[in-house]
Formats: structure tokens, C-alpha cells, sequence
């Protein structure tokens, strides 16, 4: 969770000065929407960090969202097919900008065991990914250390950094179309 102390806040009688950009990203930070992306094993250990031990909901993120337009945070759980890699890449052109890649398990990450001809060997081949979390499954705790990464990535980011030539680049790497114009 942010600190008052990060957002180098000004207290006074009847007011409260702060920088707009400091202010904004913790707003961002703790109320993330996710959209979840599971496949398999690993999408039932992120439903586990849903439940009553450990609630995800205490980070901002008890909403899922379930469609794209609504989410900016895409958490890619399981293994992914060569034939599904598509749809996946086009899940994440449809997210509105800002927005976030969590990529959870060893077959999101990497294939995992699967190294076969119908399995993407990582979804960094189709979408650009912010944090990896390892694992076979990996443990909710795992799951909730990736998401409070990607919560201090949000808090840090500046507001224009979607609007850099860096940030273009990245996605004309990946050949998607940026929306952040």
C-alpha cells in the first residue's frame, strides 16, 4: 500500500498541497482492476488469492473485470496455446491505456513443460509482460508478492511515460497498435 509519506504531502489548516502526478498514481495504484486470463492449474491458485485466507480485495482489486475496455491489469494464468496467443494479444489491444501484464506460472512465463508445437514458449512472444511470477503453480503468496509489484511499477510510473518514444517502440516491437495517442 502507498504511504502518505511517498506522496510528499502538505498539510495545513483546511488544505492539503501535493503533486498531482504523486497523487494520481497512488489513486492508480490501489484500485487496480484485473482482468484474469486463466487457462489452467494456475488459474485455481489465483483463485485461491480471492478467497477468504488470502483477499485480494485489501489491494484495491476485489472488482474483477471480465472485459477488457474495463481492466488494466491482465493477469495471464496457465498455458497458452499457439492458436489462443492471438486472442490473447488482441484481449490486451482492446485494454485501454494505462495497463499492465502480470504473467503467472511457468507455462505463462515460459511454456513450462510443454515444450511442444502447439504451446507459446512465453506470452512475451505476443504481449509485452511487466512482472513474472515463477512457479508450478505458484502459491497465492507468490501471486500477491507479482501484484504488489506491479502496484509499486504503478506507483512509480510517470504519467507520460505511455506517451514516450521507448513506450512506442515497445509496442511496435510487438506489432500493436498504441492507443495511448
Amino acid at each position: 500500500m502507498g504511504k502518505i509519506e511517498d506522496l510528499q504531502v502538505i498539510n495545513g489548516e483546511g488544505y492539503q498541497l501535493g503533486r498531482l502526478e504523486k497523487v494520481v498514481a497512488a489513486a492508480r495504484a490501489n484500485s487496480v482492476w484485473p482482468l484474469p486470463f486463466a487457462t489452467s492449474c494456475c488459474g485455481i491458485e489465483y483463485m485461491a488469492t480471492m478467497g477468504s485466507n488470502y483477499d485480494l480485495a485489501r489491494f484495491g482489486m476485489e472488482r474483477m473485470s471480465f472485459s477488457p475496455r474495463q481492466a488494466d491489469l491482465l493477469i495471464v494464468a496457465g498455458t497458452i496455446s499457439k492458436k489462443l496467443g492471438p486472442i490473447l494479444k488482441q484481449v490486451y489491444e482492446q485494454m485501454a491505456e494505462p495497463k499492465w501484464v502480470l504473467s503467472v506460472g511457468a507455462c505463462a512465463s515460459s511454456g513450462g513443460i510443454f515444450d511442444t508445437y502447439s504451446v507459446l514458449q512465453g506470452i512475451d512472444r505476443v504481449i509485452p509482460v511487466d512482472v513474472y511470477v515463477p512457479g508450478c503453480p505458484p502459491r497465492p503468496e507468490q501471486i500477491i508478492d507479482g501484484i504488489m509489484k506491479i502496484h509499486d511499477m504503478v506507483r512509480n510510473e510517470p504519467l507520460r511515460r505511455r506517451y514516450s518514444d521507448e513506450y512506442k517502440s515497445l509496442l511496435n516491437k510487438y506489432e500493436i497498435e498504441g492507443n495511448a495517442e
